[in-house]
């Protein structure tokens, strides 16, 4: 019997509580580039083959303790949670449907090739020269989650936001205290500098502009990284990217343990239409006895954790968690449109092989085990430049397909 399948449509979800963050908003905004915060502890530098210079720096001396709320905080070696082991394996015994669609999960990185950072140490990507100080305030930040001329109101559940366009699988109704996905790697085209394409998972709480949120997937990011190569991420913000948050380690807050993984470098390798497909697994978990945010990657690397102290809400829970792809440009929602890729550029159903995947689709929900999520919906903000298909009945396990060619003939 052939496979059937639900196309779940939606065109936006609303936050439905706002809170502010009151007396922190102070300690909070200090989130400028960590540029020159670091470059007197380096013990080691590697120069990468694809041209990033990786710093390796001492780990009590890495750029989270410049923020405020952190020049007393105590570095957490290694998480109180242990990860079940029935959480973390991929299960071999799926049936054929779910079989096709297993790829390689790598962890690997071009800078490794060409040297590796001792232990004691946290790998470091160096910011480019071209960040000038009149930058510096608001590099490795995203643009703020403005609405798209609209209210946020109790009412008004479309959480549509200027300049950006998604693709994505949501739930909610929980407390979430964390979300893990399989995320196949592609390297989209990304046509201006200022513009970017992600796919991630993220966990979210507070109003539907002045959120909480701790985010990781990959990246093509030209105006924080210089290139137009796919890179790990990670992304914080505590009020919506308006003076929080940024990429990676490009300002004080994410605090790194791991010395074999650099954020912001370029993974390899990378999937091709009609050769090996590549994955990589992302895992965001709360602590349970410090309730830091911790970031698991390959399901075998604990590369750090943004602490609690960063945020009001995201402290106790998140109220809501996305996986999916998500494109910036202030070329979205207008004519003529950004060419900006999500995914591999393809549209699903047509080739499900090249469009962007994501399976094992997990929550951690009432602090519960990781389990599929007992209720999702989508998110299309253009369906004829990015779209989706759901796959969720008769399979084995949920798979999600999304992404799109942005600018085309349906998307003028």
């Amino acid at each position: 019997m052939g496979i059937k399948w639900r196309v779940f449509w939606s065109f936006g979800i609303c936050l439905c509580c706002s809170l502010t963050c009151g007396g922190l908003e102070d300690t909070l905004n200090e989130t400028t580039t960590t540029k020159t915060t670091y470059s007197n502890h380096k013990v080691k530098s590697i120069m990468s083959e694809d041209g990033d210079i990786i710093d390796c720096i001492d780990i009590y001396k890495q750029p989270a303790f410049s923020h405020p709320a952190l020049t007393s905080h105590i570095i957490q070696m290694t998480p109180t949670k242990v990860l079940r082991s029935n959480e973390t394996m991929m299960k071999e015994d799926l049936d054929d449907t779910k079989k096709k669609h297993i790829a390689k999960t790598i962890t690997s990185q071009i800078w490794q090739r060409s040297g590796s950072c001792p232990k004691g140490t946290i790998p470091i990507r160096r910011i480019p020269e071209n960040v000038t100080d009149n930058k510096a305030y608001a590099y490795g930040r995203k643009k703020p989650s403005e609405p798209d001329n609209q209210e946020t109101t109790l009412e008004n559940t479309t959480n549509s936001l200027a300049n950006h366009s998604v693709a994505e699988v949501l739930t909610e109704g929980y407390s979430y205290s964390g979300a893990k996905v399989d995320i196949k790697v592609w390297t989209p085209y990304v046509e201006k500098e200022d513009e970017y394409s992600t796919s991630r998972v993220l966990i979210q709480n507070g109003g539907a502009y002045d959120f909480e949120l701790v985010e990781t997937g990959w990246a093509v990011n030209p105006s924080v990284y210089n290139d137009h190569e796919t890179r790990l991420y990670v992304y914080w913000t505590a009020d919506g990217s308006r003076k929080t948050g940024c990429f990676d380690l490009t300002c004080p807050g994410f605090v790194q343990v791991n010395h074999e993984i650099a954020l912001g470098a370029a993974i390899y390798p990378i999937s091709k239409p009609n050769g090996l497909p590549y994955q990589i697994t992302v895992h965001i978990y709360k602590d349970p006895t410090t309730n830091n945010w911790w970031v698991n990657y390959g399901e075998s690397i604990d590369i750090g954790y943004w602490p609690s102290e960063l945020f009001v809400l995201l402290k106790y829970q998140g109220i809501m968690v996305k996986w999916g792809g998500e494109v910036y440009s202030s070329r979205v929602k207008t004519h003529p449109h950004t060419a900006t890729q999500m995914g591999n550029g393809y549209t699903p159903p047509a080739i499900y092989d090249t469009c962007g995947t994501m399976t094992r689709m997990r929550v951690e929900q009432n602090s519960g085990p990781l389990i599929s999520p007992e209720w999702t919906d989508v998110e299309v903000d253009e369906y004829r430049c990015y779209d989706i298909l759901y796959m969720v009945d008769y399979v084995a396990d949920p798979v999600f397909y999304y992404g799109g060619p942005g600018r085309s003939p349906w998307c003028p």
